[in-house]
């Protein structure tokens, strides 16, 4: 659809970027963080992991004021389908809240589901067309937990998958796949987990294979690894990359998070990275008793980076120019 694209400031053509309640300019995006978790519901996780439990929307509503407050605009809900999602309460947060929410369709590791789900039983063409339903047409009311599909006006505009190391496993390909299929048909970006940083440089590898080129995927939690290498390697192929564990250091910096960042922003590639709290825990929820809250990632990491020599309009790019250029509906779509 020709009328999804706009200009940015650079004179770079991008598209709309798909939130729950509608599709906005990317360009009006604002500042976003690119990889939270503001609703996650599912009992098989919290029964394992009760601090994990993000079940309600007053308490979210809460959190997200605060960081509304501190100037943040959009948030990228991380969670796929099936694993704790719900469109309509992200929606009920986005309405109450004036940030923008961005829901992910997708799969997560088959920990997050149990041996025998149907996510690891379903052929890869009907996993695709679930996910280009929950782009295109609304993500399931039930989040795909039942027999009923009751589709809501709420439309995912990311797709997510999971690999658990350096090697992918063939259910992890598998759904690697599908979802390479649903990106190319929807022209949505792609968000990928790695487990403890690894296998960015091989998740690349396969979505490429798959018709998916690098400037269209952003790499999560790869500031788990202290190898600026590495990160050089994944920013030079032309992913993004995703920063979400300076959060859990607040308290000791600079983090290898920050040191990242400075090391890439010297070699002129810090218009690979964008930042989140990937914040599903309690325990780092203001709304939740916890330290030091969301909004920290905005109102106190700036200051760690100006420390490490960036300056302010760099800064900017890594909260505003880069998500927009990521998560902008690609050309023709």
């Amino acid at each position: 659809m020709n009328e999804s694209i706009t200009y940015a400031a650079s004179g770079a053509r991008v598209g709309m970027v798909r939130t729950v309640l509608g599709d906005v300019p990317a360009g009006d995006l604002g500042v976003c963080y690119a990889h939270e978790h503001l609703i996650l519901d599912s009992i098989l996780i919290s029964s394992a992991h009760a601090h994990i439990l993000l079940d309600d929307a007053d308490v979210t509503t809460r959190e997200v004021t605060e960081c509304a407050a501190a100037g943040v605009r959009a948030m990228v809900d991380a969670m796929p389908a099936a694993s704790g999602r719900d469109a309509v309460r992200l929606a009920e947060v986005s309405r109450r809240t004036g940030v923008h929410v961005l829901a992910i369709t997708g799969l997560h590791h088959e920990r997050y589901y149990g041996p025998r789900h149907w996510t690891i039983q379903v052929p890869q063409e009907r996993l695709a067309e679930l996910f280009v339903a929950d782009v295109e047409d609304g993500i399931d009311r039930f989040d795909y937990t039942g027999p009923v599909v009751e589709r809501t006006p709420y439309r995912a505009g990311i797709i997510k998958l999971a690999t658990s190391g350096e090697v992918a496993t063939p259910r992890e390909v598998h759904v690697l796949e599908a979802v390479a299929a649903a990106a190319r048909r929807t022209g949505v970006p792609v968000l990928t987990h790695t487990e403890h940083g690894l296998g960015g440089l091989q998740q690349l590898e396969l979505l490429r294979a798959n018709g998916i080129e690098p400037e269209q995927v952003v790499v999560s939690h790869v500031d788990k690894i202290d190898d600026v290498g590495y990160h050089r390697a994944l920013a030079q192929a032309g992913a993004y990359l995703e920063y979400d564990q300076a959060i859990r250091h607040s308290t000791d910096q600079p983090s290898i998070s920050a040191r990242m960042i400075a090391a890439l922003a010297e070699e002129g590639l810090a218009d690979r990275i964008v930042l989140g709290t990937d914040g599903a825990r309690r325990t780092l929820w203001h709304a939740y008793d916890g330290t030091p809250g969301l909004a920290w990632l905005r109102t106190d990491f700036p200051a760690v980076l100006r420390d490490l020599g960036l300056d302010g309009s760099l800064i900017d790019d890594l909260y505003v120019a880069n998500p927009a250029r990521l998560l902008g509906l690609r050309a023709g779509h």
